[in-house]
């Protein structure tokens, strides 16, 4: 039996030269063809979006979209959703393992107590526009927090990383909470550390200083799942983002502020805000047939939002979790009669069964569930990005972690085909011909 490991060839039909490649193996998925060595023998790949590149080793988290898998190291995320709840996620997520009784306790108590931000921020939220997006003034104050915390900006010291990504997940539910009151013209409400995350969050969030809020269980639970499910998602948009700022050995508030707004895209996190203005554009329920048919006529232009997904060819496995949560909190809240969500449950059931969707597999996605539960939680459209940023914020700093304590770290230098203009002299301006035509 040979030892060998495997390799891939490259040939070129315009000459002899054959480069031997290394193949990559990781404990799950596809192979990778090892292409470093390219630069040196004088060739590039080009993978316009890195739909076919690997940028980086990462033991965090592992999708297979043709299966409809989801796993947080190694756990399916199935079983998070339903017996975790997000601290103990994003513990998992930051250090590999879920936590023991005693480190659970302590991780709680940890984050639970850095909740409040600098008290000087209240400065610099009233500096913005009252109307201003919640996501353009979390962008802002997030990466503000290393002024205020410059104390734990040290990249390479692994102890001041572990207070970075602390404060990181402790603040943000506050900041979001405060980019959304600020907006409103409300007082911004402090943190209780009696509550849960999610409670939290929803007390900063519904709470004025006149009318004391107690966060629904059915509720909390809802939102603590949403957390959980958009915690992280292998190496998209944001977090590719994230890892390529925090490549330079930039400090992690800065890194995450770059992830928020790569999030804020309608392309990647605006997607359930986009099903909400859908439902309200359909309008009653008698309209959806005509909407289904549209959604069907390539030449219309017009999509369904909230069904298919760019990595899952077949059912995203958070969508199920989402649905039966969608359906208790509106059983809960006794919202079924209300009109937009009959629009949604009605293209559900219609989507579930049409043979179109089922064999292009446009099944209902995370999104279409997460934009109704939110609205049911009396969440605003404008905040939806916000509260994705919120979750994601565990994957940010467990990414941003992994990748700045690797051995073989390296900054990020993608490189490009140059289209431009060959070599060219300058000429004088008195010289120059008139370009125009």
């Amino acid at each position: 039996m040979s030892d060998s490991k495997p390799t891939a060839f490259i040939t070129f039909s315009d000459c002899d030269q054959r480069i031997e490649l290394p193949l990559l193996e990781g404990s799950l998925g596809p192979r990778c063809i090892d292409i470093r060595q390219l630069g040196s023998q004088g060739y590039f790949s080009f993978d316009p979006g890195f739909l076919s590149t690997a940028s980086c080793h990462s033991d965090i988290t592992y999708i297979d979209g043709d299966l409809g898998l989801l796993y947080y190291r190694g756990y399916p995320i199935e079983q998070l959703a339903e017996s975790a709840d997000f601290l103990e996620v994003a513990y998992l997520l930051r250090h590999g393992e879920l936590p023991i009784e005693s480190e659970r306790t302590g991780f709680d108590s940890v984050i639970r107590h850095h909740t409040m931000i600098h008290d000087q921020m209240n400065y610099f939220f009233r500096a913005f526009r009252r109307d201003a997006h919640p996501i353009a003034v979390m962008v802002s104050a997030v990466g503000a927090l290393s002024a205020f915390y410059q104390d734990s900006a040290e990249v390479t010291d692994p102890l001041q990383r572990e207070i970075s990504m602390d404060r990181l997940l402790a603040k943000i539910p506050t900041i979001a909470a405060w980019s959304y009151k600020y907006n409103r013209g409300e007082p911004f409400i402090y943190p209780q550390n009696r509550l849960s995350y999610a409670a939290n969050f929803l007390h900063m969030l519904h709470a004025t200083p006149c009318e004391p809020y107690e966060p629904n269980p059915v509720a909390v639970r809802a939102l603590d799942r949403i957390f959980i499910l958009h915690a992280d998602h292998e190496q998209n948009a944001s977090t590719s983002t994230v890892r390529t700022a925090g490549s330079s050995y930039a400090n992690p508030f800065a890194c995450v502020a770059a992830g928020i707004a790569s999030l804020w895209g309608p392309l990647h996190g605006g997607a359930n805000e986009a099903v909400l203005r859908m439902l309200e554009e359909i309008g009653d329920v008698s309209r959806i047939g005509e909407f289904i048919q549209r959604a069907k006529d390539k030449s219309s232009g017009f999509r369904l939002m909230g069904f298919g997904h760019r990595i899952y060819k077949n059912m995203d496995p958070r969508a199920a979790i989402m649905r039966r949560t969608c359906h208790e909190v509106l059983d809960e809240l006794g919202l079924h009669d209300d009109p937009l969500f009959k629009i949604a449950l009605k293209l559900e059931e219609i989507a579930l069964e049409d043979e179109y969707f089922i064999k292009k597999k446009l099944y209902p996605n995370v999104d279409f569930y997460s934009g109704i539960v939110l609205r049911a939680l009396g969440i605003p459209t404008s905040m939806f990005t916000a509260i994705f940023a919120l979750a994601r914020t565990a994957g940010w700093t467990a990414q941003w972690n992994e990748m700045v304590s690797a051995k073989d770290h390296k900054i990020t230098r993608p490189r490009q085909i140059y289209t431009g203009s060959p070599r060219r002299d300058f000429v004088p301006g008195e010289q120059r011909r008139s370009r125009r035509k």
